[in-house]
């Protein structure tokens, strides 16, 4: 598959393995693998290792074909169904459960019981790994994810996605007391420079953008609902660490050590609202916060 990037002025001086590891979402050892592969060329010349970036440049990378998908098994999985029907499924998503297999998880995952509830009914947009998932909700955050049962649904819950009007609400548990009572986190995402597990704030990321308002303040913690107006990958998390205010929980993005009482990052998703694919009719659905978080709220007011 060839990848087309293109070098702005702010990249020039740069390495070349960075850039390519920032544009293609690799690691830094990858991007050096294509380099040294001749992979990589500008206007048909094969790029040496040590290339650095002038600026303007308009480079291909020919990235090797990834093995076939192997077929997902179904499991029986129970799941917290919200909204069921012929067309769209939502489910209330338990922390600790991943969306779809990858490395390291390759089953037990929120695809393999949706496999086993809705047999053949989902679209296959996705892949054979991702059938019927529209859009990802990190392994330790809970809440309400939507998936597809057919390709039309998918394709029309897809674009929604794209113009915002599928709208995501979340509240969580913020490390420190934020200065206004609302705002708004309009900063780019990206892989982060140094770590490829992490998402960063980075000039050379995508357009990201929260929404945010204080619901209560505790000592020395704020709980926040947070409304997505883009999805990067993390995005919340790294835009309230952004703000200095990293989530409750987060081992990646706040304190390392985990919090007495949570498994996890406090971070829930609340609300989703779109426009049903079949019918053009707004669906609207809430769900209330899982008994962790919950309990975490009694402490805090306990304690004020």
């Amino acid at each position: 598959m060839i990848r087309t990037l293109t070098a702005t002025s702010e990249d020039a001086g740069g390495r070349l393995d960075s850039f390519l590891a920032a544009g293609l979402a690799v690691s830094r050892s990858a991007a050096a693998r294509l380099i040294e592969e001749g992979r990589v060329r500008l206007a048909g010349r094969v790029l040496p290792k040590n290339y650095r970036l002038a600026g303007g440049e308009e480079l291909t990378a020919d990235l090797p074909e990834e093995p076939e998908e192997t077929a997902v098994a179904a499991q029986d999985i129970p799941l917290d169904v919200v909204y069921e029907d012929e067309d769209v499924i939502v489910v209330n998503k338990p922390a600790g459960m991943v969306v779809h297999p990858a490395p390291g998880h390759a089953d037990g995952t929120l695809v393999n019981a949706l496999l086993h509830h809705c047999g053949d009914s989902l679209s296959g947009v996705g892949g054979e790994k991702r059938p019927g998932i529209v859009h990802r909700i990190d392994r330790d955050t809970s809440g309400l994810i939507i998936a597809a049962k057919n390709d039309a649904a998918h394709l029309g819950l897809s674009a929604q996605l794209a113009d915002h009007t599928l709208a995501r609400t979340y509240e969580c548990l913020v490390v420190g007391n934020l200065r206004e009572d609302s705002g708004t986190v309009d900063a780019p995402i990206g892989r982060h420079p140094a770590d490829r597990k992490k998402m960063a704030v980075t000039a050379r990321g995508r357009r990201a953008v929260t929404h945010w308002e204080v619901v209560a303040r505790y000592p020395g913690v704020t709980h926040v609902r947070c409304r997505l107006e883009t999805g990067r990958t993390h995005q919340i998390r790294v835009h309230m660490a952004h703000m200095g205010h990293p989530i409750l929980g987060d081992t990646v993005y706040g304190a390392k050590k985990p919090v007495p009482g949570l498994t996890g990052q406090c971070l829930h998703a609340v609300g989703l609202r779109f426009i049903h694919p079949r019918t053009g009719e707004p669906v609207e659905l809430h769900c209330e916060l899982p008994e962790e978080f919950r309990a975490y709220l009694r402490k805090l007011e306990n304690r004020s």
